[in-house]
């Protein structure tokens, strides 16, 4: 009976919901689900690194947010806790320093995906990278994954 009763209280906070603002990005092309199996209705694909907020984890499955807004189930194994933006904005202007008056950087088309760095800015920038190694600042009306 004690066996029974860990096992049943274990389920219940692998099913617990997750707090607020937790954000993975996806390890691989990966398919995801409207329930947390592969048995499941395959919902679409979504991109390598696109970043999701977690909102619920269920033993191997984590139910997401992803850009579009939609929730779905993806298997925990393909996420990281590597931290990406994407860019919703049509062109977004990347900044050498948190100022729209500093010099710009670069620019990034809808969708494009950058790395969060973890340095401080302020309100309303967040730091970033591009794959092609180009950092600078963004205002975070311009992305999605905060």
């Amino acid at each position: 009976m004690m066996r029974r009763a860990g096992v049943f209280a274990a389920a219940l906070l692998l099913a617990l919901p997750c707090a607020a603002g937790d954000w993975k990005s996806i390890t691989e092309a990966a398919v995801l689900y409207d329930a947390p199996s592969v048995q499941a209705k395959p919902q679409y694909i979504i991109a390598r690194g696109t970043p999701v907020e977690v909102v619920r984890a269920q033993a191997g499955w984590i139910k997401v947010r992803e850009p579009g807004g939609k929730l779905a189930w993806v298997e925990s194994r393909l996420l990281s806790d590597q931290h990406t933006v994407m860019v919703t904005a049509p062109r977004a202007s990347i900044h050498a320093q948190p100022d729209t008056g500093s010099a710009r950087v670069f620019e990034a088309e809808k969708d494009v995906l950058l790395d969060l760095l973890g340095d401080t800015a302020p309100a309303g920038w967040v730091k970033v990278k591009h794959r092609d190694g180009l950092t600078g600042y963004v205002r975070i009306s311009q992305v999605w994954g905060l």
